[in-house]
């Protein structure tokens, strides 16, 4: 029935598709989703028969065919898969009987029963729990691995190994898998057994103490960006994995942990204290090396404004009526306004608190120079930008495939 589900036998090594994640080569809620496709390389047979037909390619995902069997939790992995999904894939959801997915529980708020965190990254999803601690839920997973293009896994390293369905085990039954590996700090190292949380990678890296105000404590981000950036990650190292299955025929392990993706996201900010020995400071909503390019408060809310040359800090002037501020030998370049910081913004600052938001960004507009409001949720999905855009909003989320298996 599980093999029936999934719409395929198993056992061949050549399948659709024959990275800061590394990589060993082996032998109904609503969330915005950035991706769409018109047409693809084809599904199924048709993509190893070398594709859709013209007349057919503007009804075919670019992943279309490829099966995923998704064991993973929370939050990073879930944000992966479900991208793919979108791509075309067919997503089998793993979960544990009677309880499911962490997330299931996490709310308010609900949609209906449902958890809208869960709901959030979970779409294009069918479910099954399987108890995979017992010895016939192992071997469901084995054959459900065996039909799949694609194993993804978010455990502590040698969770699933003690289960029989490590890397090694999956290997000999599916040698044509991509096995991905999503953890908190790698599989190697002195604290790979510890468990990781978005907030606690973002600790760890760095993240939390470069964020916040200059003279404030650290902050939490927004939105769990450590774990969004690795499901990222995850995802361009699954399609990178499926190509190189595509060139050469064999499968192979990805690894990708939430402290290697943060610390690769601190970009600039890594390479000013590794080259220069700079230590990070908290800069609230400004930059460190650009100035101006910052929030600044007006009379009824907020706008941001980013001067990255001085052509455009002529134009920001310019906009504010303060020629005399454009002249001046403090702001003449970039390296002089940083030098300068706190009285440009003292001056800037000023001429901003005698309008309104609304009135600054009607004065902005055409200029050339990036800008934009603070938004709240209601004004991001009513701007005219957000609603005109290609973007996908899922209206089904997930499908149970089949009832509690123990």
């Amino acid at each position: 029935m599980l093999r029936a589900a999934l719409g395929r036998g198993s056992g061949r090594c050549g399948g659709l598709w024959r990275n800061p994640c590394s990589a060993a080569a082996s032998g109904s809620a609503r969330a915005p989703s950035a991706a769409s496709a018109s047409s693809g390389s084809g599904s199924g047979g048709g993509a190893r028969s070398g594709g859709a037909s013209p007349a057919d390619a503007s009804n075919v995902k670019p992943l279309d065919g490829v099966k995923i069997l998704d064991l993973t939790r929370v939050l990073a992995g879930p944000f992966a898969t479900m991208n793919l999904g979108d791509l075309g894939a067919e997503v089998i959801k793993v979960e544990r009987p009677g309880a499911g997915d962490d997330t299931r529980a996490w709310g308010p708020p609900f949609a209906g029963t449902e958890s809208v965190y869960f709901l959030s990254v979970n779409r294009n999803k069918k479910s099954i729990a399987i108890n995979m601690k017992d010895s016939k839920g192992a071997k469901l997973i084995r054959e459900l691995a065996a039909a799949s293009d694609v194993f993804v896994e978010n455990y502590i390293p040698g969770k699933l190994a003690e289960m029989g369905l490590g890397y090694e085990d999956i290997k000999n039954v599916a040698p044509h898998i991509v096995y991905c590996s999503i953890t908190g700090y790698g599989q190697t190292g002195p604290v790979v057994q510890r468990g990781g949380y978005d907030s606690i990678a973002a600790a760890v890296s760095g993240l939390m103490h470069i964020t916040g105000h200059e003279d404030g404590e650290p902050v939490k981000m927004g939105v769990a960006m450590t774990d969004l950036a690795t499901g990222l990650y995850t995802y361009g190292a699954i399609m990178a994995g499926l190509l190189q299955r595509y060139k050469t025929g064999k499968g192979l392990h990805i690894d990708c942990n939430l402290l290697s993706t943060q610390v690769a996201c601190l970009t600039h900010v890594a390479a000013n204290y590794l080259n220069c020995k700079i230590e990070a400071k908290r800069w609230g909503t400004a930059h460190g090396s650009i100035v101006p390019y910052q929030a600044f408060k007006t009379k009824d809310g907020y706008i941001v404004v980013g001067a990255g040359n001085d052509h455009q800090f002529v134009t920001v002037c310019k906009v504010l009526n303060l020629p005399e501020v454009s002249k001046d030998s403090r702001y003449q370049t970039n390296a002089l306004r940083v030098r300068n910081r706190r009285e440009l913004i003292d001056v800037l600052s000023t001429r901003f608190s005698e309008k309104t938001t609304i009135e600054w960004l009607q004065l902005f507009e055409g200029s050339g120079v990036p800008y934009g409001p603070i938004n709240n949720m209601q004004q991001v999905f009513s701007d005219p930008q957000e609603l005109c855009k290609p973007t996908l909003y899922a209206q089904e989320t997930i499908q149970v495939l089949e009832g509690n298996t123990s």
